[in-house]
């Protein structure tokens, strides 16, 4: 009797030095963070592609891709109509989605100068700046393959209220995209206008910021159109 007693004690605490392990376990689990279709632009991409079959870009435009902030910038072209450009922001992308369709919305342009605006969404997702810094670096190697003399120029991640708590990620991304252009040739720069967009106290400016306080409203693209624009006077090539 007491040998069996002795016997299911030794389960029962076995079973409980378990415990932690399937607890640790499951909510490795649940932090880890879905990973998306890498298809999920497709229709997106597939439609860029239609509109090109009937009314081609002219060649030696320039190229604005990455995100939503430029997919939704719907006065580019007034904004800028000294120059030839081409929006090809779609979705929530990540500087891999652009890596993913370079051949089909980047290179058949032959763009003179590409100019990107990603990287968010990347720190939103789960991914490390370091990550972030590395898919950058693939984009520019692809596209130097087929477009060494095209100007790229990155635009720094800018500052919202309703990504401030990923806003340490968000500089140290910056920081290190900006080390990897630094010292690369006339044709790679980088725009920082992330300062632009905070007010006195260092906190976003809520004026400049749609009601979901992530995108720009008018006076925000405003503010980014100006550096854009003087941005482009200092890099001619």
């Amino acid at each position: 009797m007491f040998l069996r007693r002795k016997a299911m004690l030794r389960q029962i605490l076995s079973s409980c030095l378990l415990l932690p392990c399937v607890f640790l376990h499951a909510s490795a689990q649940s932090a880890a963070a879905p990973q998306p279709a890498p298809d999920r632009w497709e229709a997106e991409i597939q439609a860029f592609e239609n509109s090109d079959k009937t009314q081609p870009p002219t060649k030696d435009g320039v190229l604005f891709i990455g995100s939503s902030t430029i997919r939704l910038w719907k006065t580019l072209a007034q904004d800028f109509p000294q120059l030839k450009v081409i929006n090809r922001g779609f979705g929530g992308s990540q500087i891999e989605d652009s890596l993913r369709y370079a051949d089909r919305i980047i290179i058949p342009y032959k763009p003179r100068r590409i100019i990107l605006y990603a990287g968010g969404n990347d720190i939103t997702s789960g991914k490390t700046p370091a990550r972030v810094a590395e898919d950058f670096k693939q984009l520019i190697a692809r596209i130097r393959q087929q477009l060494p003399a095209t100007h790229i120029t990155y635009i720094s991640i800018l500052p919202n209220p309703a990504r401030w708590h990923l806003d340490e990620k968000m500089r140290q991304t910056n920081s290190l995209i900006k080390a990897l252009i630094d010292g690369k040739g006339r044709h790679l720069s980088y725009l920082d206008a992330y300062p632009l967009l905070l007010g006195a106290d260092g906190q976003p400016r809520p004026e400049l910021y749609v009601e979901d306080r992530l995108h720009l409203n008018e006076a925000g693209y405003r503010v980014l159109q100006a550096a854009v624009a003087a941005h482009l006077k200092t890099k001619k090539n």
